[in-house]
């Protein structure tokens, strides 16, 4: 493997992934966890959106969406998606490429039960990247479903989270006078060895 040291020593890049973050948690003033989260359409159009990490498993990056919205048709379409985690504090970013399945199970049950009641009923009540005809209805929608749920609502049928397997990750520093550190983790499928190459910036 290429040599490394500092903040990109390791051989495993998740867990490199995840002590940016720690880091980040204790210097972005808002949402250190925020990926810019690139899809495509089926016309092959690309569409890029920010959204919230939620866990770095040791194979994989997990967030949740509606299974209705165009980001959820886009990922079940293709497969595969890409992001980017830009922390301006540290003046760093992961690039990640990789495969694309939903997460259905108690594990989303677990992530939907942590989450605030607001937020639980508002997941219920969006329809979410569909036409709204005014912030009135949607809040009528709220109101709806909390008589309708309660103070428990189950996690709705259309609602989950997708898990990204990568078979790239780039690691990124900023430098001196543009001349950056960069470090480029490969595989050629997801559970494959990885290799590292260090890119010019």
């Amino acid at each position: 493997m290429t040599e490394r040291g500092g903040i990109f020593s390791g051989d495993d890049p998740f867990v490199i992934a995840r002590s940016w973050l720690t880091e980040a948690e204790k210097t972005e003033p808002n949402d250190p966890n925020a990926i810019a989260l690139s899809t495509v359409d089926a016309d092959g159009l690309p569409n890029v959106r920010m959204v919230l990490l939620k866990d770095i498993e040791d194979d994989a990056f997990v967030f949740y969406t509606n299974f209705g919205s165009a980001k959820a048709h886009e990922l079940d379409q293709a497969g595969k998606a890409a992001f980017v985690m830009h922390w301006k504090s540290l003046r760093r970013q992961i690039r990640v490429r990789g495969l694309i399945t939903r997460e259905e199970g108690p594990q989303a049950d677990a992530y939907y039960a942590s989450r605030s009641l607001k937020s639980r009923l508002g997941a219920w009540a969006s329809q979410q990247s569909q036409p709204l005809a005014s912030r009135a209805a949607l809040m009528a929608e709220v109101a709806k479903v909390t008589a309708t749920h309660g103070t428990h609502p189950p996690r709705p049928p259309f609602w989950g989270g997708y898990r990204l397997k990568p078979v790239e990750i780039e690691f990124w520093a900023d430098g001196a006078f543009r001349l950056h550190d960069r470090f480029r983790w490969t595989r050629a499928e997801a559970g494959a060895p990885w290799s590292v190459t260090r890119l010019n910036p």
